[in-house]
């Protein structure tokens, strides 16, 4: 009999990406994603309700994952789900289901850059060869 595997969501990021490096190198990140669904209640009156979906990306993806995305950025996520199960320390069951994301697409604007930190960039950079201000700079 054949089978599927296959997750698409669209939603925000409640949180930056957490980046951590399995022993051999690998690049991991975990992604916490919130997906709103509005519906009519049996009242009449318009319900909100959020699901939130812990998310694990790999490799170069999760590196790109962690340079680019920030909390409250939408995302859309294509992937599998996968269920796993652990010990605590203290012996107690734990399990969880998440997706194994196979494609991270970026959504909405990118974060841009105000006038005000890209000169404070600047100066810190400057600084730190040694130049105070811009007028220093022998050209």
């Amino acid at each position: 009999m054949a089978s599927l595997n296959r997750v698409f969501i669209i939603g925000n990021l409640t949180m930056d990406p957490e980046l951590r490096f399995t022993p051999n190198g690998t690049a991991v990140a975990n992604l916490r994603v919130a997906v709103n669904h509005r519906y009519q209640g049996a009242s009449g009156d318009w319900v909100e309700e959020a699901s939130f979906f812990n998310v694990v990306a790999w490799g170069r993806q999760a590196e790109v994952c962690n340079e680019y995305l920030r909390k409250g950025r939408p995302v859309l996520i294509e992937g599998r789900l996968r269920s796993r199960s652990w010990e605590t320390p203290e012996g107690q069951k734990r399990s969880a289901v998440e997706i194994v994301a196979s494609r991270v697409q970026f959504l909405g604007k990118a974060e841009t850059r105000s006038e005000d930190t890209i000169a404070a960039e600047a100066d810190a950079d400057l600084q730190a060869l040694g130049v105070g201000e811009i007028g220093d700079v022998p050209f």
